[in-house]
């Protein structure tokens, strides 16, 4: 029987990035593709987004709620643990050959702590990143000594998911899911967009998406009023919010959200979700990306569109020429959007080299499951050893 290989997608951004390979691998006449959907997906806080996935074609195989409304530290202990049963449970029934997931999320690794555990191969797609602002560093790095099969979307990450002891013969270095998403056609043209968003995108328009920073005790609330701060005096900008996803204190940014857009009536327009598509046609007609969404130095730089990258969320990721890192500090996050906006730096973004750039990543991931997994027999691995240098 062809092999079964689950998909885990629990957020809005984990399946805009997972889109194109779903579509590779459901049309794979070698493998079976399963879906099992959980955390923002299935709850009305986040706009109930498994929706969206069935719109696109797919059947779901499996729903694993978890609490959401809880963003405490406490509250997201208690969501991963009853994510680890729930996928437990959604395993036994479904009986998946592989568990493929992409990213570093709790809901992930709730999904992949399941898996390891019922003796089913873990996929895992884009180990070997640094996100040092952000805890899901640690569950990147865990994920990845759970896995069987690594694909990493730079050469650097490559090396690094190595150096965590992986065999080199299953790490494979691919380019980022999210620039086959840059290159697709059927893009909302900008007229299309205003009418579907009921906004009018006059130049110049941020699109702003700011998470909180959970290594740190109470700082993306001070860190997000900077931003705001900054964008309310720039004359003329329009603002379009995305709300941010459910990691703690998420809550209170989406607070933040409300009392800016309420204050700021037709120059700012906020979405809990806008879907796939029509965030990347808002990539494309937006003139700038504030905040410290990984978007902002995967997918943004593929338009040519600059981003303002705020504070340390995505400390020690690898980023392009069009992306200006700056810290939470109006005056610093203002002159950022300054040199964004200006006619040189836009022309000189335009011209920018994606370092997540792959060819056909999609197709390259789905040829190489085609070859790899039929040689995956069983969960035993050793540690691969960096050969020692001779001054230690």
């Amino acid at each position: 029987m062809k092999p079964l290989i689950c998909a885990v997608t629990g957020s809005r951004a984990e399946y805009g990035l997972f889109h194109p390979l779903l579509k590779e691998l459901r049309n794979e006449p070698s493998m079976r593709l399963g879906i099992a959907v959980t955390g923002m997906h299935l709850s009305s806080l986040y706009g109930l987004t498994y929706k969206e996935i069935e719109r696109d074609g797919f059947s779901i195989d499996a729903k694993i709620a978890i609490p959401l409304k809880d963003d405490s530290p406490e509250g997201i202990a208690r969501s991963l643990g009853k994510g680890v049963m729930g996928f437990a449970t959604a395993f036994k029934r479904l009986k998946p050959d592989f568990v493929l997931v992409l990213g570093d999320r709790f809901e992930t690794y709730s999904a992949v702590i399941a898996a390891f555990v019922s003796r089913i191969p873990v996929i895992h797609l884009y180990g070997g990143e640094l996100t040092e602002g952000a805890m899901d560093d640690a569950f990147r790095h865990s994920i990845t000594k759970m896995s069987s099969l690594h694909f990493t979307s730079t050469e650097v990450y490559r090396r690094r998911v190595i150096q965590l002891g992986e065999d080199p013969r299953k790490v494979f270095n691919v380019g980022g899911l999210g620039v086959d998403n840059a290159r697709q056609d059927g893009y909302f043209s900008r007229r299309q967009l205003e009418k579907a968003l009921r906004f009018k995108i006059h130049s110049p328009v941020a699109l702003v998406t700011f998470h909180p920073t959970t290594l740190e005790h109470n700082t993306s609330a001070k860190q997000f009023d900077e931003i705001l701060a900054a964008l309310s005096v720039l004359k003329g900008l329009k603002v379009v919010f995305t709300k941010p996803n459910s990691d703690t204190n998420g809550r209170i940014l989406i607070e933040s959200i409300d009392r800016y857009v309420a204050n700021h009536r037709g120059s700012s327009v906020s979405f809990v979700s806008l879907g796939r598509l029509k965030y990347l046609s808002l990539l494309k007609c937006v003139d700038v990306m504030v905040g410290n969404s990984s978007s902002g130095l995967i997918e943004m730089p593929s338009f040519g569109k600059p981003t303002v990258n705020v504070g340390d969320r995505q400390r020690g990721r690898i980023r392009a020429a069009s992306v200006m890192d700056c810290p939470a500090e109006r005056a610093r996050i203002k002159s950022a959007l300054k040199k964004a906006l200006s006619p040189r730096f836009r022309a000189a973004c335009a011209r920018v080299k994606n370092p997540y750039e792959g060819r056909s990543t999609a197709k390259t991931i789905a040829a190489i499951l085609k070859k790899e997994l039929p040689r995956i027999r069983s969960l035993k691995k050793t540690f691969y050893d960096l050969p020692l240098r001779a001054e230690l």
